[in-house]
């Protein structure tokens, strides 16, 4: 199984983010981009999106389904991951590498309700028993 980063903050829909100072750095977890098989375009917001913690921000496409993409956090887009519009197939490779959106944070406090890495690897582990 693959470990995730301590430094990261997790949602129950399988989102990281990374805090630093006022920004955030957002992606796919690991458990995610196996879930959904090889990923095939990545659908993110435009840089100057408003974004609502728990609400969908874009989505991911892999060969078997197409996954929304939840924030964690509020905030505004500052920075999309040009990369992924031609090889998406980097999160595969590399999830927790792999961001998709960085977010000037609205409120940094919306961070404290999200899942340690410890709290996620149970959840997961929870949720791939049943």
């Amino acid at each position: 199984m693959a470990s995730y980063p301590t430094d990261f903050k997790y949602t129950k829909e399988h989102e990281w983010i990374k805090q630093s100072d006022n920004t955030a750095t957002i992606g796919i977890t690991n458990y995610a981009q196996e879930s959904l098989g090889d990923i095939v375009f990545v659908d993110a917001p435009k840089v100057g999106t408003e974004i609502k913690a728990g609400a969908t921000f874009g989505s991911v496409e892999s060969v078997k389904a197409v996954s929304d993409l939840f924030a964690p956090v509020s905030g505004t887009v500052t920075e999309v991951n040009a990369e992924l519009a031609t090889a998406p197939e980097k999160i595969n490779k590399d999830a927790h590498g792999s961001w998709i959106i960085k977010v000037t944070l609205k409120d940094p406090n919306e961070l404290n309700s999200l899942l340690s890495a410890a709290d996620y690897e149970k959840f997961v582990a929870e949720e791939g028993s049943h």
